[in-house]
């Protein structure tokens, strides 16, 4: 990947957002970030598209690209210390699947949405060598480079799409968040912008790792006894059904989520607009209890004038403009 230079947003985002506002005299917008992992299920990518594009949002993609691989052809892949054709997710049932999903991609991109790295195989990377870690990057960057052509659809290939998976796949994430001491240096030597695999104690703002802008998913209090969980929907379905789908209780776990990502969401508003994030996957769990739950969060703060629901790389572009300016920009994210 050919990314551009990070100097100037890397020194920007050393000031703490209670500095920032003190030097311009007001508030700066209340960022939320909200991303999707694995981003398979065809008709969820449609929802959430559409749901962006009524609700003044982008969303953030972290892609595992053995989905774009047809089951057929998954012997093409091989992961880290794994045979030929695993995948911890699976693979596009058949060619017209994983040409749909590139589809919803290269339209997503189009609409504004950030398009990131889940690996491929989406394998616990703890024990993995910095080698490994960039075996596996490579080889996100190779099959989506190739996606189109390996399908036998290199004519719909649109305009663009090379220079696309070249330079605007930015980010990040390790799947389970499971890291080791290599994969930090795999992501800078590799030309990834920023990486979402941390975990913090509440929101906190991005931290900065030589040229790495490392962004983590908040601990954010839950339940009756407001117990601290992080802002996913896999954690919440863990903590409210032991992981078992129960639909009897969707509306139930559905309240409970909304309640805990408004609660964090308008700690930050009312107190030091540190940036909120919400971490999803393309799974409805417990009949789509916590996708209604961040459709209810954003579809109510979404449109206000000083918030804006933003990609990881806006919300790295806002945050470097905050100390000069924070009222530049638009709230608009269509």
């Amino acid at each position: 990947m050919r990314l551009r230079p990070l100097a100037t947003l890397l020194a920007a985002l050393t000031v703490s957002t209670g500095a920032m506002a003190q030097d311009v005299g007001q508030r700066p917008k209340q960022l939320l970030m909200i991303s999707f992992d694995g981003a398979g299920s065809n008709a969820l990518w449609q929802r959430s598209r559409d749901f962006a594009r009524n609700n003044n949002a982008h969303f953030t993609y972290f892609l595992s690209c053995t989905l774009v691989i047809p089951r057929a052809d998954k012997a093409r892949y091989q992961g880290p210390d794994k045979k030929a054709g695993r995948s911890n997710i699976g693979f596009a049932q058949d060619i017209p699947e994983a040409k749909e999903r590139l589809g919803h991609i290269w339209q997503a991109h189009q609409e504004g949405h950030g398009i990131s790295s889940h690996t491929c195989g989406h394998f616990d990377g703890k024990d993995w060598s910095e080698a490994e870690w960039r075996q596996e990057m490579t080889s996100f960057h190779d099959v989506m480079t190739n996606a189109w052509k390996a399908i036998g659809a290199s004519a719909d290939e649109p305009q663009g799409w090379r220079d696309f998976i070249d330079n605007d796949i930015r980010g990040f994430r390790a799947p389970y968040f499971s890291t080791s001491t290599g994969m930090t240096e795999a992501e800078k030597k590799t030309g990834f912008q920023y990486d979402a695999s941390l975990v913090t104690k509440g929101p906190m703002m991005p931290e900065t790792k030589g040229d790495l802008i490392r962004f983590g998913l908040p601990l954010i209090p839950e339940g009756p006894q407001q117990r601290p969980i992080i802002a996913m929907d896999y954690n919440l379905f863990v903590r409210h059904s032991a992981g078992i789908d129960n639909p009897s209780r969707s509306a139930e776990f559905e309240e409970r989520a909304y309640s805990a990502f408004r609660a964090a969401f308008d700690k930050q508003y009312d107190g030091d607009r540190i940036p909120m994030q919400i971490g999803l996957h393309f799974v409805e769990m417990n009949a789509g209890a916590y996708w209604r739950a961040m459709e209810r969060l954003a579809s109510e703060v979404c449109n206000k004038a000083d918030v804006a629901c933003v990609s990881y790389t806006e919300a790295i572009r806002m945050l470097g403009e905050r100390r000069s300016s924070p009222a530049n920009g638009s709230n608009s994210a269509g």
